[in-house]
This record gives structure tokens, sequence and C-alpha cells, in this order.
């Protein structure tokens, strides 16, 4: 059984398997709580739990599709090529708005916090929460954070993007496709931009440049706000 289950086939098996039912269970009910990513990150942390699976093991087989990470968002450079004409004519009011998203995210979360009194160390781990994680933990460790706390907190603000990011704009009034794209990747990074792509090509357009935009904006200005807060 052990053997088995060190098998990388069976968890990549398992986690499309997993997906799939996600997708039709979505699509029968169309609830937020019901998005694809919510229903199979909880439903696989379930399995491992019950079955007592470290994730080591399921890892074996999830390497495999995290793989495919990185050609899928190169492949985004086919939308941005067909889209290119439009998002040259809005290419300023499109940085302005990442611009201000991405600092504002770090200054409210800062000053919520401060407001809280919790340690600086929560601070530094969580300001940069809003951009992919490879880029937030980096990030996270040349101001002073702990990783883990980062990571974790990267993963489920995509999530909570993903799953409620359309509902709240839409809810606001927000129906525009560029402003919903540019919305959920400052926000939210490549789980949002999965969402918006979902939504139109062109929301995903946006979506996948504002998340990259918003990397550089956090990289910059997390550590000149840290020093300026909290040092």
């Amino acid at each position: 059984m052990k053997a088995f289950i060190a098998l990388p086939v069976v968890w990549v098996f398992l986690t499309l398997a997993v997906f799939f039912m996600a997708q039709r269970l979505h699509k029968r009910l169309g609830w937020a709580v019901t998005t694809p990513i919510l229903v199979t990150i909880l439903v696989l942390i379930l399995f491992l739990s019950l079955f007592d699976i470290d994730f080591e093991t399921y890892d074996n087989g999830g390497k495999f599709l995290s793989f495919f990470l990185g050609p899928s968002v190169v492949a985004l450079g086919v939308l941005f090529y067909e889209k290119l004409d439009e998002i040259k004519s809005n290419l300023m009011p499109f940085c302005i708005a990442v611009f201000v998203g991405g600092v504002s995210s770090i200054l409210s979360l800062i000053f919520i916090l401060m407001a809280f009194k919790a340690p600086d160390v929560l601070m530094r781990s969580l300001a940069p929460k809003s951009v992919t994680t490879p880029i937030a933990i980096e990030i996270a460790k040349s101001v002073g954070g702990v990783p883990s706390i980062t990571a974790g907190i990267v993963i489920a603000v995509g999530i909570f993007g993903n799953a409620f990011g359309i509902n709240i704009l839409k809810l606001l009034g927000i129906t525009s496709k560029t402003a919903i794209g540019a919305a959920l990747g400052t926000a939210s990074h490549g789980i949002g931009t999965a969402r918006a792509l979902e939504e139109s090509k062109l929301s995903g357009v946006y979506s996948g440049l504002a998340l990259c935009v918003n990397g550089l904006v956090t990289a910059v200005v997390t550590p000149l706000v840290i020093d300026w807060i909290l040092v």
C-alpha cells in the first residue's frame, strides 16, 4: 500500500479528479463557496488528514502539476498579444490603478494590524499578501518576516479573491471587464487571475498584467514602507 500511495500518478489523478468534480458541482450550484479551487483544496486536505498522509507524499505528484504553472503564465502572452492595442490605450490609468491598489493593500494591512497591536513580525510577514507566493516569500525574507506565514496567507487571499472577488466587485457596481481583471490580479495574484479568465479573455489579460505589475510594485514599496513605519 505504501508503495502505491508513493506513486506520483496517484496524486495527479486524484487532484484532477477532485477538481473536475468540483467544477461540475460549481456549475450545478453556482455558489461562491463552491468555487472549484476552494472545494478541491478542502477535499484534498480532508482526504490527507483522514488517511494520515503527509504533504511530502502528496507532493510526489503535486509537484508535476505545479510545474505547469510557469508555462500557463507564459501562455498568457498569447492573450496579451491579441489585446495589445487595447492595453496600450489604457496603459497609464491601468498602471496608476495597480500602483494605488498595491500600495493601499500594504498600508491598510499594516495600519489595521497596528490598531490591534499585532507584533511587528506579523506585519512584516503579511505585508506582501497580495502578490504571488514566490515573490511574497522573498519579500517577507528581506523585511524580516516569516515565510511560512506569508505563504499561508497568500494562498488564503488568492482563494478568497477567486471565490468572492467578482461578486464583491459586482455588488459595488463594477462591471467593466478591464476593471474586474485589474482588481483580481492586483488583489489575488495568480489564483484570482484564474477566476478572471473564466469571466472573459479581456479580464484574464488585465489580471495577468496586474499580477506582474503589482509584484514589482510590492517588491519595491514594501521594504520602504516597513522601514518608514516599523523601524
